[in-house]
């Protein structure tokens, strides 16, 4: 397994997991691209299939090469984008920073004054250090996750094992960002039929992540609910 070959496979796909789920064809997985007649076993102990955790430290190298973005996207699950697919799926999602909780904000002005952090120092210069803050630092990641205001690059040793380097994608991914702010969401959504088709589960999760109640930063009350009939007429 090598990076090259990891980000051509993901250039032919548009978007891919790095693990399958449950051992399904959908949504496709680095692993059963590599290995597409092979179940894999999450499995670590010592008779565990030694491609799984090659696949890990695949993981890393590609998302610290630049060369694919990478976002605990589906179904919170560890994602690449193919560079070219990205802003197209960033412009369809469409979600403004007025749209985020406050804490969500504030750990994204964090980072996009300073990319990339490990997760303890993000939660250091947010002050949300301890379990008591746990639950809020979750959330509030999980919706920049979501709506990849954020991006993963690498990783960074704070401690006992290595943490995941999180970064602002304006920032680690300028030029793709700028692309996306240029894009009408509805033009992005069409490019990602176009490259994903309208059976496929990365594009059914963006649905759902776009059929997402906003939240208006202002009144802190639901801005509405985009309807799925509407989203396919459009």
């Amino acid at each position: 397994m090598k990076v090259a070959d990891a980000v051509k496979k993901l250039e032919g796909r548009g978007a891919l997991l790095v693990y399958p789920l449950q051992n399904r064809p959908e949504p496709p997985s680095l692993w059963s691209e590599f290995y597409p007649r092979s179940k894999m076993r999450w499995e670590w102990d010592s008779g565990s299939d030694n491609r799984v955790a090659g696949m890990w430290r695949l993981r890393e190298e590609i998302s610290r090469s630049g060369r694919a973005v990478y976002a605990k996207w589906f179904q919170s699950r560890a994602t690449f984008f193919s560079l070219k697919l990205f802003p197209a799926f960033v412009a369809a999602i469409n979600v403004h920073e007025g749209q985020l909780s406050p804490t969500a904000r504030r750990l994204l002005q964090i980072l996009e004054e300073d990319s990339p952090l490990s997760t303890k120092e993000l939660k250091k210069r947010a002050d949300l250090v301890g379990k008591s803050a746990e639950a809020e630092y979750d959330k509030a990641t999980k919706e920049l996750w979501r709506s990849l205001f954020i991006v993963g690059y690498g990783e960074i040793d704070d401690g006992a094992f290595p943490s995941l380097a999180i970064g602002a994608t304006s920032l680690l991914f300028n030029s793709q960002w700028r692309e996306a702010q240029k894009l009408g969401a509805h033009a992005a959504q069409e490019k990602l039929v176009e490259a994903l088709g309208e059976e496929s589960a990365f594009y059914k999760y963006f649905l759902k992540v776009r059929m997402a109640p906003a939240r208006s930063a202002a009144a802190g009350k639901l801005t509405g609910v985009l309807r799925y009939e509407d989203l396919i007429k459009k």
